[in-house]
């Protein structure tokens, strides 16, 4: 399945004391082009303390990523594979947003990324992060904590 359609961009929305937040417009654009579901995939990234968001059409890549991976690694390292399948499929929650966009982010996952009143949204492609913005200013990724910088100082807000 080849992907017509990527995350670009990014934003910074507010978090209220539910775990709401508005989705970004370039996320919902790319949802709803993928998708007929209005509803988002989060899961924790593989490697950096946020969490990786993605549609329902979009998993059936990750598993045949997954399916891949496992059929060359055959062998080598079986727990590797359950573990990523487990992180991949398993570690995941589904959040439908509603006609104004808005979504309420799943307690597990707001645990998980340690995000509480700000969400930065970060488009990778085939999918896009959301950081707890301090998070994101301790990242050893330089254009990431740029980004991070001035998504707050656009906002006028101090960490």
């Amino acid at each position: 399945m080849e992907i017509e359609h990527l995350f670009n961009g990014s934003a910074l929305n507010a978090v209220d004391a539910k775990g709401r937040l508005s989705v970004p417009a370039f996320v919902r654009a790319v949802i709803e082009r993928r998708s007929d579901a209005k509803v988002i995939i989060l899961g924790t990234h593989e490697v950096d303390a946020c969490l990786t968001g993605y549609d329902r059409n979009y998993a059936r890549i990750l598993y045949n990523e997954n399916e891949r991976r496992r059929l060359v690694e055959e062998g080598a390292d079986p727990k590797a594979h359950f573990s990523r399948a487990r992180r991949t499929f398993g570690v995941t929650e589904e959040a439908p947003y509603d006609t104004s966009g808005r979504i309420v982010l799943p307690p597990m996952m707001r645990r998980r990324s340690g995000i509480e009143d700000l969400a930065l949204f970060v488009g990778v492609g085939g999918t896009f992060e959301i950081w707890h913005p301090r998070r994101a200013l301790e990242s050893g990724d330089a254009e990431l904590r740029a980004l991070a910088e001035y998504r707050l100082e656009e906002k006028g807000i101090s960490l």
